[in-house]
């Protein structure tokens, strides 16, 4: 069996375009499951999750974008981290500290587990949604969706200069 390296970086073909036939294939519904075919000519039915990874791999390189491989068991430095969950490094260092992803500093550098990262963004995202749907419910209880379909609605100018 063949293990993996480490994280790898994949370009996108020089034209994204020839990936188009490829897009439109993987995004077809499909009945069954997708069957790949080995170089030996050997057929290998393609796990759901596996189909999926290689549908979103190609979309993404079908637009431009650089595709990373990354195995699960990698470790993140605060900057890398930071960067995927979309926050600044100091507020990635608040979180570790206050507990919410676990961490490791084995020496002045704190290390953080890919699937730590994973999970913290899962759990915000699930808390997120749940924050909106309790705000829905509140507004709903409140009769804020209860005007009259004639009411007319007033909306707040977007630009300054209409406050003057």
């Amino acid at each position: 069996m063949t293990a993996i390296a480490g994280e790898r970086t994949v370009l996108p073909p020089d034209s994204p375009e020839v990936l188009s036939p490829w897009v439109r294939a993987l995004l077809r519904g499909h009945d069954g499951p997708a069957t790949l075919v080995a170089p030996d000519g050997t057929e290998l039915q393609v796990p759901a999750e596996v189909f999926e990874v290689l549908r979103d791999v190609v979309v993404a390189m079908s637009q431009g974008l650089a595709i990373t491989v990354a195995p699960q068991h990698t470790v993140l430095t605060t900057s890398e981290a930071a960067h995927l969950l979309g926050v600044s490094r100091p507020t990635l260092v608040r979180l570790l500290e206050g507990g919410d992803i676990p961490y490791e500093q084995p020496n002045r550098h704190r290390r953080v587990r890919l699937a730590d990262v994973l999970a913290y963004q899962e759990r915000a995202r699930r808390a997120r949604a749940s924050g909106l749907d309790e705000m829905v419910r509140s507004g709903e209880d409140s009769g804020l969706y209860d005007l009259p379909l004639d009411t007319p609605l007033e909306r707040t100018p977007l630009d300054d200069d209409a406050h003057e």
